[in-house]
């Protein structure tokens, strides 16, 4: 089953995996996404950034665990009855890694044309501009688009930890 496709007018779509955080609908593209786990036990790791919530264990494997909401500069998300971990896959320069994003709860799974993404909003946003990739409109709301692999940048996840770790300048 492939999970780009193409509409009969020869139109690209794709789809991507809708859930909540804050109260705001955000999406990412389906294709990333390995699975949606119950938020269980997550291990802190002193000295990181306040999004990195820590590590779980899945499978034998440590999987680091990213809040989304302290991530965008909110204050940590609180652990509620829908609360989950998206499991996605990240490919860059050393690999594929696996990282866990902490969000309020999963809506759907939806095919959005191409057409349909929006730019994103110069100014205005509640996050980093750079982290949206585009607006879609569903219904009577938008759903914000985020570019995964800004908001998941390993690169820039490490360079911040190497900063906490490094500790306050003097």
């Amino acid at each position: 089953m492939t999970r780009d496709t193409t509409l009969e007018s020869g139109q690209e779509k794709a789809q991507y995996l809708i859930f909540n955080l804050r109260g705001e609908p955000f999406a990412i593209p389906l294709l990333g996404v390995k699975e949606i786990i119950e938020y269980g036990s997550v291990t802190h790791i002193p000295n990181m950034p306040v999004f990195i919530r820590g590590v779980i264990n899945l499978r034998g494997r440590v999987v680091p665990v990213i809040d989304l909401a302290a991530r965008f500069g909110e204050p940590p998300t609180t652990v509620g009855e829908r609360t989950c971990v998206v499991i996605v896959e990240l490919q860059d320069e050393a690999g594929i890694n696996d990282m866990g994003i902490v969000v309020d709860g999963v809506n759907a799974v939806s095919d959005i044309p191409a057409s349909e993404i929006e730019p994103p909003p110069r100014f205005g946003a509640k996050i980093r501009v750079d982290f949206i990739q585009g607006m879609w409109k569903s219904q009577d709301r938008f759903v914000i688009v985020l570019d995964q692999a800004r908001v998941l940048s390993i690169q820039e996840i490490n360079q911040l930890a190497e900063m906490m770790e490094d500790g306050p300048a003097r």
